[in-house]
């Protein structure tokens, strides 16, 4: 599997995205920088987690302008994969391409733990590798990860199966205990219409290892490399 990590001034997570799908996933990945006009020829775009532009203004919104946003657009409009991750999801809600906002957690406290998430569509590119209900172990590190929508839009997500995963208890309780950071429906991570955009808050890049204390996140990029052949 081809993928590309595009590097916003900020991100954070970039090598840890890079290190999971090159040393771990045995993939060819290369670094964009966000100012490039142009994608290399890829199966998946990654947009990391981190601080892009410092969140200075609100996460995500400087960088929905940087040039690089336009190539992962196309890239998305022709059904090839994309992943948002924490700053990323933030990224990919101000660009438009997924619905919904993100508020300052409900603590008003930058989180950083372990969660546990239960994957609640299992038939897409991003999740076919997980049993539907299949319940998982990932760190969260975020600020802002209260995700929001209208009700019309929850609505659709819960109706159009564009809910991936959502902030449960060990047992596999969606419990207000077990929500984080006050998100609604306690979500954690949304598809797009055609579910070729996946965003979501919990990191798989740093679950993808026993020495990170869980390999859930492997999932992921597991079920990517099999949609694209490879």
């Amino acid at each position: 599997m081809n993928a590309v990590v595009v590097v916003f001034p900020g991100s954070n997570c970039d090598a840890d995205c890079f290190h999971a799908l090159s040393e771990v996933m045995g993939s060819r990945v290369k670094f964009v920088w966000h100012k490039e006009r142009d994608l290399p020829k890829t199966d998946v775009v990654v947009l990391p987690g981190g601080f892009s532009y410092g969140d200075y203004l609100r996460t995500g919104a400087i960088a929905r302008f940087s040039p690089i946003m336009s190539e992962v657009r196309r890239h998305a409009e022709k059904d090839r994969p994309v992943v948002g991750i924490c700053n990323g999801f933030q990224i990919l809600l101000e660009a438009g391409l997924l619905p919904g906002a993100m508020l300052r957690n409900r603590s008003l406290k930058f989180s950083c733990k372990f969660v546990h998430i239960q994957v609640a569509n299992n038939q897409t590119m991003f999740t076919k590798a997980y049993r539907k209900h299949q319940i998982l172990k990932m760190p969260i590190a975020h600020g802002e990860g209260n995700y929001f929508c209208d009700h019309d839009t929850l609505k659709e997500l819960r109706e159009k199966g564009r809910i991936a995963f959502r902030y449960v208890t060990e047992n596999g309780e969606a419990t207000d205990r077990a929500n984080p950071n006050g998100s609604m429906d306690n979500i954690a991570g949304i598809f797009n219409e055609r579910k070729n955009i996946l965003g979501m808050m919990p990191h798989p890049e740093r679950a993808s290892e026993g020495v990170l204390s869980s390999t859930d996140g492997q999932g992921i990029w597991e079920s990517l490399a099999e949609c694209v052949g490879v």
